[in-house]
């Protein structure tokens, strides 16, 4: 699988969802959370999950361990499912190396690529993948997102603020964890709509009018 998005989008959670649902033991409900290794997933103690990031393992010398690597069964499961993170950043001796290897995967492996920048892959990489794009997460998600987290945090914000934070977000939930991190750790409880303006670096709405109706009157 090729997913592909804009940074936080959710391309590296989903991965790790899929890995754990299918392998999940409950042929009804996946994943069932319930089971031992949905568990085990989800406890990150499983060891038929792999995370690769390939902005540090981008060499050959890699791709060819990883070639090794995958001709063992699983230990537990009954796939080992391999994840590779801004898979565009390896090189291209990396790829070729690996190309084989996507072709024809053994049955018991399950290879899930993930980058912000698909057009920087071999159309020979892209080709052998079913491919799934991660849209920008809507504004109204996010803010709901926000709110929540910070109900969970116990800490109070307006609800303008939160739409804010989901604004300067540009669809992206690990931009908004982290505006809403750095306004937390401020100090301020509630946080207010006119904090995030300032920490954010947004102009106030009157300025923002003013200048709209100077352009209009010119």
């Amino acid at each position: 699988y090729l997913f592909t998005g804009k940074h936080g989008t959710g391309k590296t959670t989903v991965a790790r969802i899929l890995a754990k649902a299918v392998n999940c033991l409950d042929e009804k409900n996946k994943p069932c959370d319930v089971c031992q290794s949905c568990k085990e997933f989800n406890s990150g103690k499983t060891l038929d999950l792999v995370e690769i990031d390939a902005a540090s393992s981008r060499g050959i010398d890699e791709v060819r361990a990883l070639k090794e690597a995958i001709k063992f069964l699983p230990f537990k499961n009954r796939f080992r499912v391999y994840i590779i993170d801004e898979v565009h950043m390896l090189t291209r001796e990396a790829f070729n190396a690996l190309l084989k290897t996507l072709e024809e995967p053994p049955k018991h492996i399950i290879f899930i690529l993930a980058t912000t920048l698909p057009d920087k892959l071999p159309q020979t990489i892209v080709s052998r993948t079913e491919q799934y794009h991660f849209k920008r997460i809507p504004e109204k998600l996010i803010a709901e997102n926000v709110l929540s987290v910070a109900e969970k945090e116990k800490i109070g914000i307006a609800k303008e603020a939160a739409w804010l934070i989901s604004f300067f977000a540009d669809g992206s939930l690990r931009d908004a964890h982290g505006y809403l991190g750095k306004l937390i750790a401020g100090g301020e409880n509630p946080i207010g709509e006119e904090t995030v303006r300032q920490i954010l670096g947004a102009p106030s709405q009157e300025l923002e009018r003013n200048i709209g109706l100077a352009i209009i009157k010119k």
